[in-house]
């Protein structure tokens, strides 16, 4: 058995019964039932997944990976694809939107190239998972093999074993990849079936121009590979990157550890679709933080049955809308371990 055959035949149920009992004890606290609304939400998801009422303020971790993407070469990018790896390299040094957040927060932030397109300098922030030079021009050829699909799945599911094995107990995701935009819309389109013009956006800027080539492009890859969304593995190597099926290894990988993920935008919910339609099960360990401002984004969540906690027109990606999420988990565990009880504040408690 395959490293992602036994991942995938691992992603226990989810714990009613701790849900249950968290919501007991939340009941119990000095204030009126349910009063702290999607906060008492995030801590009964939170046991349930862990599988405990016992919720100590999460280690976490955000998981940022990075790769380059052949269709950018039919320009449905603002930014030349050499962002790719220059933006890597500011995350290594702490400069970017996502090591602010991060900090923020106190959560680690994990750098992984999946597949950044020509010579990387080696720095000691940016782990090395390379499958391939990028992929290849998904409108054109499948965007990988099979082959290098599983290899980035089953990487994506290696890190996330090991944070967990380092005390990680809440893990977010972000991407970085110019061109990423276009592999999401087209693998959505293929999972959802509707057209590309539902499910593409303008990305990092595009004019109205770039908009319209872009909605092509992807609707030319659906022409060409005619994808079966009963086949998960097959439509992520068709029209998937190399970082999104690393991103979804994390997932499968957390949710076999009874780990959350909370998702970022876009790109990294995606990345939580194809690990969904891999695995049903993995749907449970998704919290999601925020709604993109990319058109196909709304789809993604319908489809996860996920409401997102934010709604800051945010379109950066990075994992920015998971870090400020991880600040509300924080939150909802601290409210049930450290807010008192009717009991132990001597407040009478009308059941209200």
């Amino acid at each position: 058995m395959t490293l992602l055959e036994h991942t995938l035949t691992s992603i226990p149920p989810l714990d009613h019964e701790a849900d249950r009992q968290v919501q007991v004890l939340l009941d119990k606290k000095t204030k009126p039932r349910r009063s702290l609304g999607k906060l008492e939400d995030i801590a009964c998801q939170v046991a349930a997944i862990r599988g405990t009422v016992h919720l100590p303020v999460p280690q976490k971790a955000i998981v940022v990976m990075a790769a380059d993407h052949g269709v950018a070469e039919e320009g449905i990018s603002a930014y030349p694809q050499e962002v790719t790896a220059q933006m890597l390299l500011n995350f290594a040094r702490g400069g970017a939107a996502i090591n602010v957040l991060a900090r923020h927060v106190g959560a680690k932030v994990v750098l992984v190239d999946m597949g950044v397109k020509g010579d990387l300098p080696k720095v000691p922030e940016v782990r090395s998972l390379r499958v391939a030079p990028g992929t290849q021009n998904l409108s054109r050829c499948q965007a990988m093999t099979r082959e290098q699909a599983v290899a980035s799945l089953e990487r994506g599911i290696q890190v996330a074993g090991e944070l967990v094995d380092e005390g990680i107990s809440l893990i977010a995701i972000g991407d970085m990849g110019i061109g990423n935009t276009t592999s999401s819309s087209a693998l959505v389109a293929a999972f959802m079936g509707v057209s590309s013009s539902e499910v593409t956006g303008r990305g990092t800027g595009l004019d109205d121009a770039g908009l319209f080539r872009k909605i092509a492009v992807v609707q030319r890859a659906l022409d060409l590979h005619r994808p079966d969304p009963s086949r998960p593995l097959d439509v992520l190597a068709c029209l998937g990157g190399l970082e999104i099926a690393g991103l979804a290894g994390v997932v499968l990988g957390a949710a076999a550890r009874r780990v959350p993920v909370i998702m970022d935008g876009f790109i990294a919910s995606t990345a939580a679709l194809v690990a969904a339609r891999l695995s049903p099960r993995a749907k449970d360990y998704l919290i999601a933080s925020h709604r993109s401002v990319e058109v196909g984004h709304r789809l993604v969540l319908k489809s996860l049955e996920k409401r997102p906690y934010f709604d800051l027109d945010l379109r950066l990606g990075e994992g920015t809308g998971a870090a400020l999420t991880m600040g509300l988990v924080d939150a909802a565990v601290k409210i049930l371990s450290e807010m008192a009880t009717f009991e132990d504040a001597g407040v009478s408690d009308t059941g209200a």
